[in-house]
C-alpha cells in the first residue's frame, strides 16, 4: 500500500519539474542567442578606444580632458551604445520582453552618468590622475553595468509579480550575480593599481585602464553559457 502511494507521488513530482522547465523555456526562449549578441559588442568598443588613445597621443593630446572623455566612452562604454541599439531593435520588431533586452536598456541609459561625474570631479579640483581619481574610470566602465543590474532586477520584479519573489529570483540568477560580482570587484582593482603607482598620463594608458576595468562582457557570457549548457 505504501509503495503504491509513493509511485504516484514520484510521478507528480516529475510532472511538476517538467512543467517548471517548460515555463522557464517559455519565459526566456532565445536568451542564449540574445546574450551571445551582447557579448559581440564589447570588442569593437575596446578596439575603437585603444585606436583613439594611440591617435590622440600621436597628435600630442596626451592629457586632453576631451580626449580622455572620448577614449573612456569608447573603451568603457562602447558596447553600451551597441547594446542600446540591440534593445531598440528588439522593441521595433515587437519581440517579447526578455532579460537580455532589459539588460541592454539598463546599460544604454547609464551611459551619461560618468560624463557628469568626470566633469564634476574636474571642476571640484580632484586629481584625476592620482589615487583619489580611481573612481572616474570605474564609472566609465561600469555605470552602465550598474544600470543593467537595476534594470534586470526590475524585470525580475515584473516577471514574478512582487519585490520579494523578484529578489528571490535575483539571488539565484547567474547573470545578475555575475553582474554584482563585477560591480564590486572592479573598484578594488582600480584603487589597487593607483596605489601601486599607475597613472593614466597618456590617452593610451587611459584606454588600457578603461579596457581592464570594463568587465561588462562577463555577465552576458555567464548568461550565454548558462543557457547553452542548462
Amino acid at each position: 500500500m505504501g509503495k503504491e502511494n509513493e509511485e504516484p507521488a514520484e510521478e507528480e513530482l516529475a510532472e511538476e519539474e517538467l512543467a517548471e522547465e517548460e515555463l522557464a523555456e517559455e519565459e526566456f526562449p532565445e536568451q542564449g542567442e540574445e546574450f551571445s549578441e551582447l557579448i559581440k559588442y564589447t570588442v569593437p568598443g575596446y578596439v575603437l578606444g585603444l585606436l583613439a588613445g594611440v591617435f590622440l597621443d600621436f597628435q600630442g593630446y596626451q592629457r586632453s580632458p576631451i580626449g580622455q572623455w572620448l577614449v573612456r566612452t569608447l573603451a568603457g562604454e562602447g558596447e553600451s551604445i551597441f547594446e542600446g541599439i540591440f534593445s531598440i531593435r528588439q522593441r521595433l520588431r515587437k519581440a517579447e520582453g526578455s532579460m537580455a533586452e532589459a539588460y541592454g536598456w539598463g546599460k544604454f541609459f547609464g551611459i551619461a552618468v560618468p560624463w557628469i561625474i568626470d566633469l564634476g570631479s574636474r571642476l571640484a579640483g580632484v586629481d584625476v590622475y592620482g589615487i583619489e581619481g580611481f573612481y572616474i574610470p570605474y564609472f566609465y566602465a561600469l555605470s552602465d553595468q550598474i544600470g543593467a543590474n537595476i534594470s534586470g532586477m526590475l524585470f525580475l520584479r515584473r516577471a514574478e509579480g512582487s519585490w520579494k519573489a523578484g529578489f528571490s529570483r535575483y539571488v539565484r540568477h547567474p547573470v545578475m550575480l555575475a553582474s554584482l560580482f563585477v560591480i564590486t570587484l572592479v573598484p578594488v582593482g582600480l584603487f589597487g593599481i593607483r596605489v601601486l603607482g599607475f597613472s593614466p598620463t597618456t590617452q593610451t594608458y587611459t584606454a588600457l585602464e578603461a579596457i581592464a576595468a570594463n568587465l561588462c562582457w562577463i555577465p552576458p557570457l555567464v548568461g550565454w553559457l548558462n543557457e547553452k549548457y542548462r
